[in-house]
Formats: C-alpha cells, structure tokens, sequence
C-alpha cells in the first residue's frame, strides 16, 4: 500500500470513529452495529474467501507459529515498528481523544472498554453511565471468597485470582442460555452480560486476593462513586489521586495487544468451543501467569532490585553494563526487553515512561530503569541473538507501582489479568455477534515434515 492509500485510510478510520452517537447504553450501540460487521463478513467471505495471505514455512510450525497469520481479531493490530493500535488509534492518540477523569488526565479504562467493543471514541456522559453500569454489576457472590479462602494464603496470587474467576463462572448468563436453548445468532446477548459482568467483578476478586495475601485479609469496600481505575485503587488500599491516575493508565495499555499473544489467543481458543466468558477468561490467565508472558512484570522489578542490592543505586552505566552481562552469561535473559512482534520499543513503555518524567523524575528506581534503556539495547545488539533488543511495557510498569507503594511484585501479574480482561472480553463478545468457527488448526509430526521437506526439495 503506498503513503497515498495509507492516508485515505488513516483519515476514514478516524472519521468513523470519531462519529459518536448520543445513545448512553452501550449494548444498544452494539445491537446496531452487529448486523453491518455480520454482512461485512460474510461479504469478505464470499469474495476473498480464497485469497492466500502468505507462506507458512518450517521454521514457523516449530517456532510457535511466529509471523504467520491466523487469527481475526477486531479490537486491536499490532505493528511491528510502531507498536500497537486499539480500534485503529494508538497509544498517544488514546490518550488525546478519551476521556479523563480530569483535564489533562489519563485515559479512563472505561473508554477504551466503549472503543474496543463500537470503534467509536465515546463522549464523557457514554464513559460516565458505563462507568455506573459496571459499579452496579460488580457485586461478588461469597462462595467466590470462600472459594479463594479453601486455597493457602501463600498460594500465588495468580492461581488465587483465576480460582476466583473460575467461581464467578456458577452466574454464567452464556450458559444458562444454551442450556435453554437460545439460537445461535443471539448467543452475543448472554455473551455481552457475561463480559461486563466479568469485567466488573475481576478488580473485587483481585483486591480481595491482595488484601488476603498482603494485609492481613481486611477487604476494602468498592467506592461506587470512583470509576473503573481508580475504584481498583481504592480497593487496594491506595487513594493517593496520582496512583489513581497510574491504575488508570495501567489498565488502558495492558488491556489488549491483538490475538496472537498467550493469554489473548487461549481466550479466544477456548471461547471458539463455545465455552462461556468465565472459563475462557480463567483460562487466559493461566496462560498469563506464564513466565514467558505476563509473569515477566514481576520478573522485572525483582531483577531490578538485585541489581541494586548488588552494586547500590548510583551505580555508573559501566557498572550495569558488566552487571547485565553477567546476566546473559548466567544463562538467563534481562528481562523487560525484547518482544515476539515488536521491533522497536514498546509504546506502552514510552507513556509509562512519560508518566514517571511528569510525576516522578527523582525516583532512584526510575533513574536506574533510565539508565537500563541507554545500556540494555547495546549490549543485547552486541550479543547478536535478539530480534528486538528494545524494552517492552514490563520494562517500566514494576517500578512505577513500587513508587507509588505497591511493592508486592508477585501480584503484578494480578493487575496484568484485571486489565486484560477489556480485550479479551471484548473479542470474545465479537466472537459470537459474527459466529467465528471452532479454532481447529493442522498439526502435524516431525516425520511428516522430513517427507514433505524431502519431497518438496526433490521437485
């Protein structure tokens, strides 16, 4: 596509979200829209059904599937070098155009949530009546705490907080559905009640963990007068207005990166058999708690405190440079740095990093996070094996948390989960409003790829 054609683009992409509707309910704007992207499907279908959208190669079947393309997913596209889009705007653009709890201020989550689902930027009275049908869902039933509670406080918190959603799963409005037989162009409905009422739970159910794990289970009520973000802080235990603001922001960058990650991809795979919201969701983050996907944020500040617990916090870029060596040697990686996408660094890191310059410039973690940037990238180019030797957004977020008291690095995973759930429900809601398949690709063994290589090099 040449710079012509991406600008015609661009600008009717904006154009179309810019449209905003006076309608305050959000299901009702869906409702409207669903018919149009179920045509446009089936149009995409039947005309370029056939069209073949690249090569699949050896080192992709073995190499997790990298590059190639196999997933429809609406709600957000990632480029490699310029980091990812929601509904078609970035990260700076997001933060220009939603609304903030203030002037000036950070994205609410609750936008994002309104422009993932309609690809439209949501007024201020959209946002706010949100942000009330979601205070009036988030009520959590007492065997989802009991649940919790059978598990050992030392448990971690992931595995505490998917038991949690798991449990949520006994008020699935999906399955109750199709037990009683709803048809299948209406399984968007209970779908869509299931997602916003996940969505407004989840922070219930992770404070309750925090709070169980960390200070002594005294559980803090939900504040129904705060949005989204900041009522997850509040829950916490941290009503400091700049945390608040920091919760804001975590949740809008962390809530979706397309499909093909870990715990976006398993939702959407579970949710193809027709698994209900609740089950899909428990099972992304499982996968989440991976130490190859979001476990990494936990990775990062602990990493970052032993270099401090080792060399001090002035230490000299010389003196992190040997230290960061040391690391690779080890064996192990730094972690914060690198992306299976990405080729430059993480946006999401550049407005995390934004954020600690505006309110945060002193923080002696923070200046050290600084100084990683100027030495990290060098050292992994010099090593040779790295695609991206650029930070990811896990590289900065521990640090910014720990300022702000949320020192507890084993949960930050936890706050990943809570965020992620935006774009996975979201998708998950569009799965079913346009009857996306049962995801059942081809596997095949090590024999069958030596023949077909065999016979292919032999042709």
């Amino acid at each position: 596509m040449d710079s012509g054609q991406q600008s015609s683009l661009s600008n009717s992409v904006r154009w179309l979200q810019m449209q905003s509707s006076t309608d305050l309910d959000l299901k009702s704007q869906l409702q409207e829209l669903i018919p149009e992207q179920q045509d446009r499907l089936k149009k995409l279908k039947s005309e370029h059904g056939k069209v073949q959208l690249g090569n699949i190669t050896v080192d992709m079947v073995i190499g997790g599937m990298r590059g190639m393309t196999g997933l429809l997913w609406e709600t957000s596209l990632l480029d490699p070098e310029e980091g990812i889009r929601f509904r078609g705007l970035s990260i700076p653009e997001c933060q220009k155009v939603l609304p903030a709890a203030h002037s000036g201020g950070e994205p609410l989550p609750e936008g994002l949530l309104w422009l993932l689902l309609t690809g439209k930027v949501p007024s201020k009275e959209q946002v706010e009546a949100l942000s009330k049908d979601l205070a009036n869902r988030a009520a959590v039933p007492d065997y989802v705490y009991n649940a919790i509670d059978a598990l050992p406080s030392t448990a971690h918190p992931m595995t505490q907080f998917a038991s949690g959603v798991m449990a949520l799963q006994v008020q699935s409005e999906f399955q109750k559905a199709y037990e009683s037989g709803i048809h299948k162009s209406k399984f968007w409905d209970p779908t869509y009640e299931d997602c916003l009422n996940l969505i407004a739970r989840v922070p219930v159910v992770a404070a309750y963990v925090y709070q169980r794990m960390y200070k002594n289970g005294d559980s803090i009520p939900s504040d129904k007068s705060l949005d989204y973000g900041a009522n997850f802080s509040h829950m916490l235990g941290f009503d400091d207005a700049k945390m608040k603001e920091l919760m804001r922001l975590y949740i809008t960058i962390h809530s979706d990166h397309e499909g093909g990650n870990v715990s976006a991809h398993t939702g959407h795979l579970v949710g193809s058999a027709l698994s209900d919201p609740y089950l899909s969701f428990a099972a992304a983050l499982n996968g989440l708690a991976g130490p190859l996907h979001g476990l990494a944020n936990q990775e990062v500040l602990l990493w970052i405190k032993s270099v401090v617990e080792e060399c001090g916090e002035d230490i000299s870029k010389d003196q992190l440079k040997e230290y960061v060596w040391k690391t690779l040697n080890s064996g192990k990686v730094v972690p914060g740095y690198g992306h299976g996408v990405l080729r430059k660094t993480d946006p999401r890191y550049v407005c995390q990093r934004e954020f600690a310059l505006k309110h945060l410039p002193d923080d002696p973690l923070f200046q050290l996070v600084s100084k990683l940037y100027e030495v990290v990238p060098p050292v992994l180019t010099e090593l040779g094996k790295v695609k991206n030797p650029w930070p990811n957004v896990d590289a900065h977020s521990g640090v910014l948390l720990n300022h702000y008291g949320l020192t507890e690095a084993r949960y930050y995973t936890v706050l990943f989960g809570v965020s992620r759930s935006l774009g996975i429900c979201s998708q998950l809601i569009w799965d079913r409003a346009l009857g996306l398949a049962l995801e059942r690709p081809k596997s095949v063994t090590m024999d069958w790829l030596d023949a077909y290589c065999k016979k292919a090099s032999s042709a």
